[in-house]
């Protein structure tokens, strides 16, 4: 798991090389830094980042200039390198801006530097049957905050962890999760009692098996991280089965690439409908972010539409379904454990996918309670925790 500080020292940046170390081009400036690299700034990306007070409100540190208030072919009059290091741009118009070199060389858009951050973007550890699934304690995850951030680090990294020693009476739940935020409501309410009855709206309250699935994908965003918190489990049955999705997505990439372009491009509807609500949401079943990575898996076959593509579409969609569904089944994969009193599960709704087996109500009670926060929770959390 990564650790790196939420907010850059830009002291432990490279400074410019010298004082001569900045170059005023036609449409840019060069910047020359002491360990070799040099990055270019365009004018009006500085003129768009100038940090003075008339620019960005200092209580708030947010922008108050717009680019579009900036002439089109507004440039330099002098560019220059100060005493303190710092880069000074004399604009055309009068307008002064300096920018600190540590957060040029943090914000540089060469290729380098862009390359440099990407490799230290926080990476998934992505999982199989061996893995050890991380284990934190109640009592320190309640008053130790070192110990909090490196269960958040785990639940973003792994996505997949246990906490033991929680109180079994109702409700404990809301507790620990507010140690993270605020919990994400739904229409099954804000902490939701899992358990067999006769009335249920969902699979989820009754004792049938539950195939691998992730919760809410008919929801335009799906909740970023579900916890299952064990209060009473004395029926024979029920254990919890859990994969990664972002590792079986890859092995898909590897094993079988026109099924995983497949689930990542064509569209899927899942609906979930009851006497008061109908959700409905198409998206594909693999997302992937910007830079190509997988960032979320939707899949619950139980509230899957028919599928609707083109005719040229259907049989290489089914059997990119058939093959990602198979390979959930497979044993390298999957991760089983019974859940006991006074445990809980906390993992990433949109990456683990989680399942249970069949359970006999005859043989015991058994009353888990789960609620949901979002993933933007999470990852703000760890930042100011690592602040």
């Amino acid at each position: 798991m990564q650790t790196a500080a939420a907010v850059a020292d830009y002291r432990s940046y490279p400074l410019i090389s010298a004082l001569d170390g900045a170059q005023n081009l036609t449409d840019r400036v060069l910047i020359d830094w002491a360990d070799g690299r040099t990055s270019p700034f365009h004018h009006v990306w500085l003129r768009d980042n100038c940090p003075c007070p008339q620019c960005v409100y200092s209580v708030t540190r947010e922008q108050v200039f717009e680019i579009v208030d900036a002439a089109q072919d507004l440039s330099p009059s002098t560019v220059q390198i100060d005493t303190d290091g710092c880069l000074r741009v004399d604009w055309q118009d009068g307008h002064l801006s300096r920018f600190d070199a540590g957060w040029l060389r943090a914000h540089a858009y060469d290729d380098a530097s862009r390359a440099e951050r990407l490799a230290a973007r926080p990476k998934a550890f992505l999982w199989h049957s061996d893995l050890q699934v991380p284990v934190f304690d109640h009592t320190a995850l309640m008053n130790d905050n070192a110990a909090l951030l490196q269960w958040l680090l785990a639940v973003r990294d792994i996505g997949l962890t246990q906490v033991r020693g929680v109180p079994t009476e109702p409700g404990s739940l809301k507790l620990i999760a507010q140690r993270i935020s605020f919990i994400r409501e739904s229409n099954f309410g804000v902490l939701f009692n899992v358990q067999s009855r006769a009335d249920a709206d969902s699979n989820a309250y009754t004792a049938f098996n539950l195939p691998l699935h992730t919760d809410l994908p008919t929801r335009e965003l799906q909740p970023g991280l579900q916890f299952l918190h064990c209060l009473v489990n004395d029926a024979e049955g029920g254990e919890s089965i859990f994969v990664d999705g972002f590792a079986i997505a890859e092995a898909l990439r590897q094993e079988d690439p026109s099924s995983f372009q497949a689930l990542c491009e064509i569209p899927v509807e899942f609906r979930n409908k009851d006497r008061h609500s109908d959700y409905r949401c198409l998206a594909p079943i693999i997302a992937l972010d910007a830079s190509g990575r997988v960032a979320e898996i939707r899949m619950a076959n139980f509230l899957r539409g028919a599928f609707d593509t083109s005719v040229e579409q259907m049989p290489l969609l089914y059997r990119a379904y058939r093959r990602f569904i198979a390979m959930t089944r497979e044993p390298r994969f999957r991760v089983m454990q019974r859940l006991n009193p006074g445990e809980l599960w906390c993992f990433d709704n949109r990456r683990t996918l989680h399942a249970r087996n069949a359970f006999d109500p005859s043989t015991g009670a058994r009353h888990f309670q789960g609620c949901y926060i979002d993933r933007d929770e999470l990852l703000s959390r760890i930042l100011v925790l690592q602040r």
